[in-house]
């Protein structure tokens, strides 16, 4: 084989959502920070993610996964997320991923019943403890950074809807969320397809309706998510609800979304919707979080909760990506009948 820049990838998925972890084969990434190593990657070597998560070698329901050591002395490691779109400040699902790989392919030590970490994200120091046994990670609780709402119940014209109410939160991207009721979705599996076409029409009218802009950093990305929310209710004394995240360029999230249920939470929460409890958030797969406030912040001008969420994930495989140099296809490719809205 004359393969060139081989990575090593170690394949992931937590509650239903991919997200390889590639754990050597990078090299040096410049960067104070982890947001600053986020933008050397995204602006100078972006033929990685392409490589990684782009037809023939990925697919568009995949995410990955950098580890990069931290400069922050508080951290155990880092990591930069990278999706099919675009690099996220930060992401639930996919730092269960990393936590589970960390300590279950001896990265980090293990040490049972439970392992207290610290991961530096783009978006900042997050605390992470996993629950261990039998040399296996059963439980990884985050605690994100803070979520805060840009709008309450903001009124948006999208196209073949007409006028529909939103929020726009950020949990480590920025998202706008929609009853999913109110525009006639249960959030089933058979709605799949219906969810992404019109997910993506709302997240464009948001992001050419509605300003944001994240305080004090102005490489933070606006609204690139749509949040399509079941009713809450109860459920033996615990909050219960059902969402899909429509990821970019037009997919489901298959796990309940960290970030998403984050932002989801900051609504909640300014909504007087949620009281101290358990608040368990469902994806369209099936698959769950538990979920929680604890603790209140501000961004700036924003008040803000300090969401908790806790998932597992499962390895599924290990795998050498290489490139040989009379490949086709060295940055892959996309199709619109798998990614709705090729890149």
């Amino acid at each position: 084989m004359r393969w060139e820049e081989v990575l090593s990838i170690v394949d992931c998925h937590a509650e239903g959502e991919v997200g390889k972890v590639i754990v050597a084969g990078m090299g040096q990434v410049p960067g104070e920070t982890m947001f600053d190593k986020k933008l050397y990657l995204e602006r100078h070597r972006d033929d990685i993610r392409k490589r990684v998560l782009f037809e023939p070698r990925g697919a568009a329901w995949h995410n990955a996964n950098v580890i990069l050591p931290s400069n922050n002395p508080m951290a155990d490691m880092g990591f930069v997320i990278m999706e099919s779109t675009e690099y996220p400040a930060m992401s639930g699902s996919n730092t269960i991923c990393v936590a589970t790989v960390l300590l279950e392919t001896g990265i980090l030590p293990m040490q049972e019943p439970v392992t207290d970490l610290t991961l530096e994200a783009p978006a900042g120091l997050i605390r992470v403890r996993c629950e261990c046994r039998d040399g296996k990670v059963t439980s990884v609780k985050l605690v994100n950074q803070p979520a805060f709402c840009y709008h309450l119940d903001a009124q948006v014209e999208v196209p073949g809807l007409g006028t529909i109410t939103i929020d726009v939160a950020f949990g480590g991207m920025t998202i706008a969320i929609v009853d999913g009721t109110t525009i006639g979705f249960d959030i089933s599996p058979s709605e799949a397809r219906e969810l992404c076409e019109v997910g993506v029409r709302i997240k464009a009218a948001a992001a050419e309706q509605l300003a944001v802009s994240y305080p004090g950093n102005p490489d933070m990305p606006g609204i690139t998510m749509t949040q399509i929310t079941a009713p809450l209710h109860r459920e033996d004394g615990q909050l219960v609800s059902r969402n899909t995240c429509i990821v970019s360029p037009g997919r489901c999230d298959r796990s309940p979304c960290g970030a998403g249920t984050s932002a989801r939470l900051a609504v909640m929460h300014a909504k007087g919707q949620i009281q101290p409890c358990v608040f368990i958030h469902h994806s369209i797969t099936g698959s769950r979080f538990l979920c929680g406030i604890d603790g209140l912040a501000n961004v700036g001008p924003y008040p803000a909760v300090i969401p908790s969420v806790a998932g597992q994930a499962w390895i599924t495989g290990l795998t050498q990506s290489g490139l040989d140099p009379t490949d086709p296809y060295p940055t892959g490719f996309t199709l619109s009948d798998t990614w709705l809205n090729a890149i």
